[in-house]
């Protein structure tokens, strides 16, 4: 559902050439959960900016359920849910405004966008603000807000750049619930984020990212292999090294 190949992002600063991604390649199945780990700048959330076509790639391809990211974005965007943490929602508008809105845009029609809205605000506890407006909410109500417009077309793809960052434990914890449900209904699902142990037991792989460049893979088991710190020690102990564990 996930095909990277080769995928490079190059910026200019103070006249020379950085690249921000190095050449990785990945692929995340049908039904995956996987998890991008990498410090900041190590280029996981442009890698992630490209697969949601807010970026195009210097030389490489990405693919999002078939479509291409560079000659297909529209396509890409009705296959995919993006969130990051600088996913920000309109201080006028209401959740439930915010949601309708969202949902016109892919098409849905006036019976499905109520289902969908009531379905959303159920799964992502929206129903104490619904109508309230986006202004007046908190930093992890408005997370929930943009988790709720990622989803509304029930996408078959999941980019989530650190979907925890605003929210409490409770929210982290219902999140993953959902996530879960998510997957065991075929959704694939990139997800990054700093607090490693909310995605320890919970992805079918890991991708370690460094300096633009993919330097480890595989299971938490693979990646382990016996260290007592767990996937942390793991990811510390694979990251400046450009090798697998």
């Amino acid at each position: 559902m996930i095909e990277v190949h080769e995928l490079a992002k190059e910026y200019r600063s103070g006249g020379r050439a950085v690249r921000a991604v190095d050449g990785v390649s990945f692929a995340v199945g049908d039904g995956e959960m996987v998890g991008l780990l990498g410090g900041n700048g190590a280029g996981k959330t442009t890698t992630m900016r490209i697969l949601a076509t807010l970026l195009r790639p210097t030389s490489g391809t990405a693919r999002v359920a078939g479509r291409d990211v560079s000659d297909d974005p529209i396509g890409v965007r009705r296959t995919l849910g993006y969130v990051s943490t600088t996913t920000g929602v309109p201080d006028r508008l209401t959740p439930r405004e915010v949601l309708d809105f969202f949902a016109r845009l892919h098409g849905l029609d006036r019976g499905a966008i109520a289902a969908r809205i009531g379905g959303l605000a159920e799964a992502l506890d929206l129903g104490a603000f619904l109508d309230r407006p986006c202004g007046r909410l908190s930093s992890g109500q408005r997370q929930r807000v943009s988790l709720g417009r990622a989803l509304v077309h029930d996408p078959p793809v999941l980019v989530l750049d650190e979907p925890t960052s605003a929210l409490d434990v409770l929210g982290s914890r219902d999140l993953f619930g959902l996530l879960a449900g998510l997957q065991a209904d075929g959704r694939t699902i990139l997800v990054s984020t700093h607090r490693l142990h909310e995605i320890e037991h919970r992805c079918d792989r890991f991708l370690v990212i460094d300096a633009g460049r993919i330097v480890a893979e595989g299971s938490r088991e693979t990646l382990v292999a016996g260290r007592p710190g767990g996937l942390e020690e793991a990811f510390f102990a694979t990251i400046g090294r450009g090798i697998a564990p």
